[in-house]
């Protein structure tokens, strides 16, 4: 009898890639990753997993490689951790008569413009936004809007090349890094003006057409906007829950994401609940939050939807759950990270990520991937949980030698994390 085979389209260099491989090998599943470059993964290699190189965008041959790996296996789901391959894996299960998302709704959501568009058609209250393609538009449509405005590309992922722009010489600056060549587009250069909503942060996680979760975050100093940290649950009131949930299903309705996981971003303004994105996938971080949260392992689930069984989304328990990213104050060389075995050692400290090891280049983009490591803990309640962090991230210190072509002087990190 052929081995169950879970495809994985790509997979992850920080920890949701390996929480998928994990998932499905608790299933009793086979996974093989298809991949442009398989060595990218370290976990792949480590765990001895197999792994195909393939062009990820080009369908028909990830249809040939699927078709050859049938021989072997049985495919009995294939999906991604990763947004912008989740429009191929609808197709791809289309094609192999396999439970999947459709993938017509994923490559709308996945343009935040037609995302935009549909979600002001339904009512869904969104910041006032304008679509780009030079300069002169940038400029015109952030006068219209009022300064300040957030830039962002009209496809992209994990806030690359999304920045606060609060006066004209940010927008200039931030509107030719765009265009002049910096910014690497999946597309074509396409940039959506928006209002910059202010107010706290929320995240939706939803599953099918059920809210699992809402969960608080914050970000580090503007004009970027990358994660500090995260608490599951967030502190809202049940008229304030109820109202993120309504809006939240509404973007379901509008944009037909009935399957799956979704992650909806919102703030809360003025006028209440505000969409800022809708994300067709699991959030990066609040998988393991969620779980050590309320006992829903959302990887877990999202598998057996992929490969047809049934899913189990009762809530086990209740805590508090929280992650703090660490990330540097200045670009450079790690010369070195300390403390990480002694903030794990910490009660109520369920793990201790680092990213990076001594002697790696640290240079930051303003997106998701200058954080070198987090700490996620634990515990009966948020003041807890919060002391119990705190601690934790103060037992972490490393050094940072500023690259050689910067032209400057030796510096050295605080002794302790900057949080």
């Amino acid at each position: 009898m052929a081995r169950r085979a879970l495809i994985l389209l790509e997979g992850s260099t920080r920890g949701i890639g390996s929480r998928f491989v994990q998932a499905a090998q608790r299933l009793d599943l086979t996974p093989v990753t298809l991949s442009a470059d398989p060595a990218q993964y370290d976990y792949l290699a480590a765990e001895r997993l197999e792994a195909i190189r393939v062009d990820i965008n080009d369908l028909d041959a990830l249809i040939r490689e699927c078709s050859q790996l049938q021989a072997s296996y049985d495919i009995v789901g294939i999906t991604s951790a990763w947004e912008p391959f989740y429009a191929t894996v609808g197709k791809l299960c289309r094609h192999f008569n396999l439970p999947g998302p459709n993938p017509a709704s994923i490559e709308r959501c996945c343009d935040k413009f037609i995302q935009r568009q549909l979600l002001a058609e339904a009512g869904v209250p969104i910041p006032a936004y304008r679509l780009a393609a030079n300069a002169t538009d940038v400029e015109g449509s952030a006068a219209e809007i009022g300064l300040p405005v957030v830039l962002k590309p009209a496809v992209g992922t994990g806030s690359s090349g999304v920045r606060l722009c609060r006066n004209i010489d940010e927008l200039t600056e931030h509107t030719t890094y765009l265009l002049d060549g910096k910014h690497i587009w999946r597309s074509s250069p396409r940039i959506l003006v928006e209002e910059f909503a202010q107010g706290p942060y929320y995240g939706a996680n939803i599953m099918g057409n059920e809210v699992i979760a809402i969960g608080a975050a914050e970000f580090g100093p503007p004009p970027h906007f990358v994660f500090r940290e995260y608490t599951h649950p967030a502190p809202l009131t049940d008229d304030e829950h109820k109202r993120i949930v309504d809006v939240s299903l509404s973007c379901l309705r509008a944009l037909g994401l009935a399957w799956g996981p979704t992650n909806i971003e919102l703030r809360w303004t003025k006028r209440g609940p505000v969409v800022i994105e809708v994300n067709p996938r699991l959030s990066g971080g609040d998988p393991d939050l969620v779980q050590l949260a309320c006992g829903i392992d959302l990887v877990t689930e999202h598998i057996k939807l992929v490969i047809g069984e049934e899913w189990d989304l009762r809530r086990r328990h209740s805590q508090t759950a929280a992650m703090r990213l660490l990330v540097p104050d200045r670009d450079g060389i790690l010369d070195w990270i300390d403390g990480d075995s002694r903030a794990a050692a910490v009660p109520g400290v369920a793990e201790v990520r680092l990213h990076v090891e001594p002697k790696t280049p640290i240079v930051r983009k303003g997106d998701w991937l200058d954080s070198i490591g987090c700490v996620i803990a634990a515990s009966a309640s948020p003041a807890q949980t919060k002391a119990i962090l705190q601690h934790a991230v103060d037992l972490i210190s490393w050094s940072i030698t500023p690259l050689p072509a910067l032209g400057e002087q030796e510096q050295s990190a605080p002794p302790k994390s900057p949080f």
